[in-house]
This record gives structure tokens, C-alpha cells and sequence, in this order.
């Protein structure tokens, strides 16, 4: 699951057959699920049938997509609602990067989804074109294939609040002094929820994780592809996890990265009261690599002392928001980049580093809003939408405020850092304007193969135990645990344990024969260009 800053507070295996060409292949059997006799399991399978027979036209892609060639771009339609697939439609944005290796290797395509809700995935072929080593290998089995999901990018993309107005700083300090304070922030939260509405109502109803796996069923046809291979980070995973629930005679090859807990009682509302904590645990293992290179960025050489001049940090801010945008809502959007990536370890360290040199300006540029980047801004309230739509709509949240406030009230005093930020971006699905579905309940089904799961034992916006009862769930699949490492994505890091796994599944299905515990990455090394680098994004 993905953070960023929203509303007034600080808110991304069995094989099965070989595919050795780009040619249609008829839809996949139904899968076993009981959903599957519903009138949205015939519409997956109209759809799916349609999307085989027309393909996906593949084309260079728009200039304005910020795709460049070789990687191709293209359309699949699917219908807004899956009960009435001879109704409204809308088009999903795909595109590709062709694999490496020859025909004889090649084995079909690689979907991909990196989170959110509302990630794009469309920047996955450029792993392919940019030649990165830790994908080599698989880059020669297999075509890359990214997608904007539904209400995505360019995948009829919804919106609650004038993009500008949503990334306007500085916003109110997400931790309240005062009611009237949490009376100013359930205002707004009940206000995006109406905007939402009035904005996107028309698609809202259908902003479902269900919905969007069906959405994914329809590519597999479009790609004519007759199993999916697929690999789900964060988010993805559930999304993962539904579609394997839903389709599981569609899978043939599936990893999941880092995991979203799939129990119903955890989606959404106790899942993010369980990040809180383990956002808490991550912050606090930057804060000891901070301290250990206090040499390097002078913050303080305990954790202790890194802590007060954060604290201290935040109470200048917002006393004096630092150049006149930066907040503490800011500062809590920015930092939490840390205790996500360990890319962003350094460069975090390195812009409060030159703050407290007296070099406020890459602190401005990282932590507030840049009003001229309007595209940027776009995207960043459409990714704010998609999430929040398919968060509420997905299930029941508490409508109770008297929940909610109990519930934070008593979180805060263990997971400070997050809490009350996590709570504000949230509360719109208290009050959310569409009917909430329920759950699916994800287990293995008729047809599964062998699935892959990769987690690290820290991981602050996935905590660890969603990816144990995903394994306890997805009968024959492997776990494998990155130990005392914590960076949220763990395929992409450099680990030999990892890769050489991952690698052997996607290119011949097999996995071990327990579950692995591997030794951690190599810890981040501070960098010598300091305060220059923007937090890495993933």
C-alpha cells in the first residue's frame, strides 16, 4: 500500500503451457470460484472472448506518456460494469517492451502492478529497455507488460479535488492539539468524499480490487496469453491475490512482493492501523542509521538525539512553515519516504542535513508542492483518488467517529510518526457516497500452481504478517523472508538469495523445497552529492 500527501494531513507455481508467439489465444477456462456462476463471472468471460479476438493494436507511444521507443502502447476495452459487459465501456492503457532472448526462450508476458491503490505500472518494460541487471534474465523469457488500472492515468482517470488545490501547502499538522482541530480535518475528509462523487461518480461504484482483477483477466485475453504471469508489489499482491482467488486455472506463474495482508478483517481499516505500527518500527531503524553516520549529517549520533531534532524540526515548521509551504504535513509526506525505501535513507538524511547547514532550499523542493508542474500534480491527485476509491468502495469502514478517535488516540502513543497522518487520509470512507462491497476471500482455488511470495521482515508499508497468512492461505506457495531488512519492494534490490529464486521461477517454475530466510541487502552508504536528490520513488 502506497502513501502520499492528501486532505490536511500527509497523505506508491506449476507451469503451465509455454507461449512461443503473439498470436490470440482463446479466453481460459472459468475458474473455480463460487463467483464465477455470477453474472460478472459471464461478463469476465464476454469480454475476455472479445478482447481475445481484437488483440491490442500495438503503436509508439504519445509523446506526452513519457514512454520512448522500443517500449509500444496500447488500448483494451473492458466494461464498467462486469454484470451488464454490453453496457459502458472504458479503455485500459497498456503497453510493452518485447523480451530479449529468441523465440525458442521466450515464454509470453510479464503483467505488473507496483501498488497503491492507483500505481501505474506503465514504467515496468523500461526494465527492459534500460537493461537492468537484476531483470536480465527474465527480460529474455518474457515481454514486459505494464498497465494504468481502472481510474488510473490514462485508464479513464478519475478525480476528487482540483489537482492544484489538493497539492496547495502548507496543509494543517495532521496530529491535533485540540477537537476543534479534528473537527477542521473530518470536515475535509467528509468534503473529498463528496468531491469524489461529484467528480467521478459515474465510475466510483465500479473502483474495485474485484473489478480491477477482472480488468486483468481481459488483458491476459487481449495479450492472447492463455495464463497469466504476473508479479504484484504491495498492493499489487492483493490485487494478486484476488485475481488467483477468482481465476486460479488462469495462473501459471505469480509472485507476490511484499504483501498486503488479505484476511477480511484486515482490508482496509485494521490493515492500516497495522502499518502505523510498523511504519513506527521502520522510522526507528533509519533514525539508528542516521545516528551511526553522524559524521556525515551532523542530526545527532543516538537515535534519541535523532528523534528530538525531528521533533524539533516539526515544531519550527509549523511555528514558521519553511519556506512559507513546508509544514509538518510536509515534513511527515516527505520523510516517510525513509522508513519505505532504503534508496531514500540518504537522500532524506542528506536534505535535512543541509537544512540544519542552513540550506533550506532542498528541504522546499522535496517536501512542497511545485504549483508550475501541473502534469505532476494531476498525477499525483489521481493517484490520491484511485486510492482512496478503491479503498472505501472495496468494504465496510467504521462510520463510528468515536471509533476512529479511540482507536488513533490510543495507536498514537505507540506509532507517533504516522498515525494520525494515516487516520486523516483515511477518514473519507467513513463517510464514503457509494455502496462498499465485500471482501473476497482469498484462498487457493481448483487449478492454483505454485505460488511465489517475497517479503521482508521489516517492511513498513506491508508488515510481515500479511505475507504469512497469504502463504497460509495459497496452499503449495513458498515464502521467501529477506531477515532484518525492511525496504518496501524487495525484487528490485540487489540480493543473491532473492534474485537467483525469483529468476528460477519465472524462467522454469521451480521454487525451493521449504521456505528460505535470506541474509539482508547490503545496508545504504551515505552519498557524497548531499541534499541534491530528490526521494527515490518506486
Amino acid at each position: 500500500m502506497r502513501r502520499t500527501a492528501a486532505l490536511g494531513a500527509a497523505g506508491t507455481l506449476v507451469t503451465g503451457a509455454l507461449l512461443t508467439g503473439a498470436i490470440a489465444a482463446p479466453p481460459a477456462s472459468a475458474g473455480q470460484h463460487p463467483k464465477n456462476g455470477t453474472a460478472e463471472a459471464r461478463g469476465v468471460q464476454t469480454a475476455a472472448a472479445r478482447a481475445a479476438e481484437q488483440g491490442i493494436d500495438w503503436q509508439d507511444c504519445p509523446a506526452d506518456w513519457g514512454l520512448k521507443s522500443p517500449v509500444q502502447c496500447g488500448y483494451v476495452t473492458v466494461p464498467v460494469d462486469y454484470a451488464r459487459p454490453e453496457g459502458r465501456t472504458i479503455k485500459i492503457a497498456v503497453d510493452r517492451a518485447v523480451s530479449t532472448g529468441s523465440k525458442k526462450e521466450r515464454q509470453g508476458s510479464l503483467l505488473y502492478n507496483p501498488g497503491g491503490p492507483g500505481g501505474s505500472g506503465m514504467r515496468f518494460p523500461n526494465r527492459i529497455t534500460t537493461k537492468s541487471p537484476v531483470w536480465a534474465k527474465i527480460a529474455k523469457a518474457y515481454d514486459f507488460v505494464g498497465f494504468d488500472p481502472r481510474g488510473v492515468g490514462h485508464s479513464a482517470p478519475i478525480s476528487c479535488v482540483d489537482p492544484q488545490k489538493f497539492v496547495k501547502a502548507p496543509k494543517a499538522d495532521p496530529v491535533p492539539d485540540t477537537e476543534a482541530d479534528k473537527r477542521a480535518q473530518r470536515k475535509l475528509a467528509k468534503e473529498y468524499a463528496q468531491g469524489c462523487l461529484e467528480r467521478s461518480g459515474d465510475l466510483l461504484p465500479y473502483m474495485t480490487s474485484e473489478n480491477t482483477a477482472r480488468d486483468l483477466d481481459v488483458v491476459r485475453a487481449a495479450l492472447g496469453e492463455k495464463k497469466l504471469n504476473y508479479l504484484g508489489v504491495s498492493y499489487g499482491t492483493y490485487l494478486g491475490a484476488v485475481y488467483a482467488t477468482l481465476f486460479p486455472d488462469h495462473v501459471r506463474r505469480m509472485l507476490f512482493d511484499s504483501v498486503t495482508n488479505p484476511a477480511r478483517h484486515k482490508v482496509w481499516y485494521q490493515a492500516n492501523l497495522d502499518q502505523d505500527i510498523a511504519f513506527e518500527t521502520r522510522w526507528g531503524d533509519w533514525k539508528k542509521w542516521v545516528a551511526r553516520h553522524d559524521a556525515t549529517y551532523h542530526i545527532g549520533d543516538t537515535p534519541e538525539k535523532v528523534q528530538a531534532a525531528w521533533e524539533e524540526l516539526r515544531a519550527t515548521a509549523k511555528k514558521h512553515p519553511i519556506g512559507g509551504v513546508v509544514g509538518p504535513a510536509e515534513l511527515t509526506g516527505y520523510f516517510q519516504n525513509a522508513p519505505y525505501y532504503d534508496s531514500s535513507w540518504a537522500p532524506v538524511a542528506e536534505t535535512w542535513s543541509a537544512y540544519r547547514a542552513g540550506d533550506s532550499k532542498p528541504l522546499v523542493k522535496n517536501a512542497g508542492p511545485d504549483l508550475k508542474d501541473t502534469a505532476g500534480n494531476i498525477a499525483a491527485e489521481n493517484g490520491n483518488a484511485v486510492y482512496t476509491a478503491v479503498e472505501c468502495t472495496d468494504t465496510a469502514w467504521p462510520t463510528s467517529w468515536r471509533k476512529w478517535d479511540r482507536d488513533n488516540t490510543r495507536l498514537h502513543q505507540r506509532a507517533p510518526f504516522m498515525t494520525w497522518a494515516n487516520a486523516w487520509m483515511n477518514l473519507p470512507c467513513a463517510t464514503w457516497p457509494v455502496k462498499q462491497q465485500r471482501p473476497v476471500e482469498v484462498r487457493t482455488g481448483k487449478g492454483l500452481p505454485n505460488v511465489l511470495i517475497v517479503q521482508s521482515e521489516r517492511d513498513a508499508a506491508t508488515p510481515y504478517d500479511g505475507a504469512v497468512e497469504l502463504h497460509k492461505r495459497f496452499e503449495g506457495s513458498r515464502l521467501i523472508t529477506e531477515r532484518d531488512a525492511g525496504s518496501h519492494g524487495v525484487t528490485g534490490e540487489t540480493n543473491s538469495c532473492v534474485n537467483t529464486r525469483v529468476d528460477a521461477y519465472f524462467l522454469g517454475g521451480r521454487t525451493d523445497a521449504a521456505d528460505v530466510t535470506c541474509a539482508p541487502h547490503a545496508e545504504p552508504e551515505p552519498s557524497k552529492d548531499k541534499g541534491k536528490d530528490k526521494a527515490a520513488a518506486k
